[in-house]
């Protein structure tokens, strides 16, 4: 069990720290953009693999979670994992005009710093050795950034499904060999109507963990906290 054990760890450690380089990298990718522009590459091409590769590697997280690797409730972690991963292939990947609105850059760089800071903290963390201004960020910046990303994918996906509303693409009509319809744009209208409902409730559990971990504490005592952080 100890030998178990320690392996879980090496191997936490090392999916985290690859994940915070991943996302670094793609914030440095987001930065070049616009910083040295070129005419003949879109947002979107700049870095899409970097994008597939290191999002769509957070579904491990779902499987650390329902493992019990780390003490998330697999619940939480799934809807997590899946509004991105779902932004990500079933919208950017499918639709061009969700990659050229002003969606894709407000879901990136909220996701981008996101990552970085949950990723470094969970590193940290995990070797004991979080400072507290990390800590600080970690329960402080998704006030704005949860929402800047949340409205990012909002309008990728309501993007989307008028340009597949308009192209047919990944719909099925009648009739067919299977008898079977299937409507790729009201899928995606679903998808935003849940929103609602998950939105606010995901949201008002990060600021119960802000509360349980920042609320009302001084400064010596925030930094031992670390230690009954749970991966969220």
């Amino acid at each position: 069990m100890a030998h178990s054990s320690k392996f879980a760890k090496f191997y936490l450690i090392a999916y985290n720290l690859v994940q915070t380089l991943g996302w670094s990298f793609m914030f440095y990718q987001l930065v070049q953009y616009y910083l040295f522009p070129k005419s003949d590459a879109s947002l979107y091409d700049s870095l899409k693999c970097t994008l597939i590769i290191f999002q769509n590697a957070a579904i491990l997280e779902i499987f650390h979670a329902t493992f019990k690797l780390v003490p998330s409730s697999p619940v939480i972690t799934m809807q997590q994992v899946f509004s991105r991963v779902m932004v990500v292939c079933g919208v950017l990947m499918a639709s061009d005009d969700a990659r050229l609105g002003l969606g894709l850059p407000l879901a990136l760089s909220a996701w981008c710093i996101t990552e970085i800071i949950r990723y470094l903290y969970y590193t940290l963390n995990l070797v004991n050795s979080v400072p507290y201004l990390l800590i600080w960020l970690r329960y402080t910046t998704f006030i704005i950034l949860y929402p800047v990303g949340v409205t990012g994918e909002l309008l990728c996906i309501y993007a989307a499904q008028n340009e597949m509303k308009q192209s047919g693409m990944w719909t099925v009509t009648l009739p067919n060999v299977l008898n079977f319809t299937f409507n790729y744009p009201y899928l995606l209208l679903g998808i935003m109507a849940l929103y609602v409902p998950l939105f606010p409730q995901m949201y008002l559990h990060m600021f119960a963990q802000r509360r349980k971990i920042l609320g009302g504490q001084p400064v010596s005592k925030a930094t031992s906290a670390k230690k009954k952080n749970k991966q969220k």
